[in-house]
């Protein structure tokens, strides 16, 4: 029972790790929390579903769609909702405010497209189980334990090792003086928010394919999450996004297998609470 529920909540906090890491990149670049990330990568994600069950189009057609449309609308956020906002040189409450309406637009929207009852993934669709003993496990999780650490390791190489992935960390590090060297900021944002968009996307299917449904009101409750996830691990630190997303999940699994249901979705939040009065700056984060 113990290995079975910690390989459930490796599986379904991979996925908030992926979600976390979007709002990561974001506030590390323009230092604001962008509140419609949630229902950004839920409308790509509802897009590639609705292409799944009625096209009948494969899974990785599905998940590149989720990615683009996700991508797109990041693209929209920067250029309608951020950057009108960024050249006046506001408090970054009104770019957060900002989020806020994006975000109420993009649930509407969804309202409308998609209705509001959930989706849910073709039937057959990781139907295969595999007996190791201890545990048994899926292979739809396999496929979305895969992905997702693929996906961590291969977003930290690049962040790392990349032109583009130092210039990101440079504009994090001071926008002005990336300036002066000659880093062009405002593509290196719009990267950024692209990236972020579009791992949001993947997450979504991700998310879809753990819980074989996806729910268009759902984007707020994992956007709290990723959120969580973002302050347990540190504002800013990838290493902290990843390891603490895939904490949350575990914790939120046996909550539910050995305490009550009704109590996952609080979880996140009194781990908030106790890591602010024990470490504020975070597992994975520096102090000021």
């Amino acid at each position: 029972m113990f290995w079975q529920q910690l390989v459930n909540g490796l599986t379904v906090g991979s996925t908030y790790s992926l979600i976390a890491l979007g709002y990561t990149l974001i506030f590390g670049v323009l230092g604001i929390i962008n509140m419609a990330h949630g229902q950004i990568f839920i409308f790509g994600s509802l897009v590639g579903l609705v292409l799944m069950t009625s096209l009948n189009m494969p899974l990785g057609v599905a998940l590149i769609v989720a990615i683009v449309i996700s991508a797109i609308l990041g693209l929209v956020l920067e250029y309608i909702a951020l950057r009108p906002l960024r050249k006046k040189n506001v408090p970054h409450l009104a770019s957060l405010i900002s989020t806020i309406g994006f975000a109420i637009l993009m649930e509407e929207a969804m309202h409308k497209f998609f209705g509001a009852d959930s989706r849910a993934f073709p039937q057959s669709f990781g139907d295969t189980t595999y007996d190791l003993g201890l545990i048994q496990i899926r292979s739809v999780d396999l496929v979305i334990l895969g992905i997702s650490v693929l996906l961590m390791f291969v977003l930290h190489f690049w962040i790392q090792k990349t032109k583009m992935g130092k210039a990101i960390r440079a504009t994090a590090e001071n926008t002005e003086t990336a300036n002066i060297l000659g880093i062009n900021t405002n593509m290196v944002i719009v990267v950024t928010v692209m990236l972020a968009s579009a791992l949001g996307g993947i997450a979504g299917i991700l998310i879809g394919m753990a819980y074989s449904a996806l729910i268009p009101t759902m984007g707020m409750t994992l956007g709290f999450k990723g959120l969580a996830v973002l302050i347990l691990g540190g504002v800013g630190s990838i290493p902290g996004a990843m390891v603490c997303g895939v904490l949350l999940g575990i914790i939120e699994v046996f909550t539910v297998a050995y305490g009550d249901s009704s109590y996952r979705d609080a979880v996140a939040f009194g781990l908030i609470i106790l890591i602010l009065l024990l470490k504020p700056e975070g597992l994975f984060g520096r102090k000021a």
